[in-house]
């Protein structure tokens, strides 16, 4: 045995990852982005975290949201992933589901207890994207759900400014008559 300082030992474990493990974890991401809801389960069931999370923090839940796969996120909130688990930007998949325009993933996120609001941490709500890129349908269910109309991000902005400064057409319209 020849002595490499750069070695692991095995008081020292080595900190490359298995290229296997890594294709396999790409393939499990993949399905999740395809919104193969039976084969996650499949995988989920033999041990694949539910919550897995790739470089950029985002999780199987947050990939299937922003996709509009809703038998994905159904499958992956029954099988334990978490509803409002952030990715590194902090945003929510109820946030990326907003922007998106994926109501019937929304109504499935709060279904499985996700924070209807989704802030993320420059303030700005799920409702607040869903105003600005006048996403109606959603802005509705968000309120109806409970969302704050009067929330204000960190530069102060309601939702209706934000529809506002986007130029949102009908969105504002909802948020005048919501009630704070």
């Amino acid at each position: 045995m020849t002595d490499h300082p750069n070695s692991p030992t095995a008081s020292q474990p080595s900190t490359e990852i298995d290229p296997d493990l890594v294709e396999v974890a790409r393939e499990v991401f993949d399905l999740a982005r395809r919104g193969d809801a039976a084969t996650l389960a499949v995988v989920i069931g033999k041990g694949v975290p539910p919550n897995l999370r790739n470089e950029k923090g985002d999780s199987l839940l947050m990939l299937a949201a922003y996709h509009g796969h809703v038998d994905a996120v159904r499958t992956l909130a029954e099988h334990g992933a978490d509803p409002d688990l952030r990715n590194n930007n902090g945003q929510t998949p109820i946030a990326g589901a907003a922007f998106k325009g994926f109501k019937s993933v929304i109504e499935t996120l709060l279904a499985h207890g996700a924070d209807v609001e989704g802030a993320s941490p420059d303030g700005r709500t799920a409702l607040m994207i869903a105003a600005m890129f006048n996403r109606t349908e959603i802005v509705e269910l968000l309120i109806a759900n409970g969302a704050n109309s009067q929330a204000r991000d960190s530069g102060g902005f309601t939702p209706l400014d934000a529809a506002n400064r986007m130029g949102a057409p009908d969105t504002p319209a909802i948020l005048v008559k919501a009630k704070p």
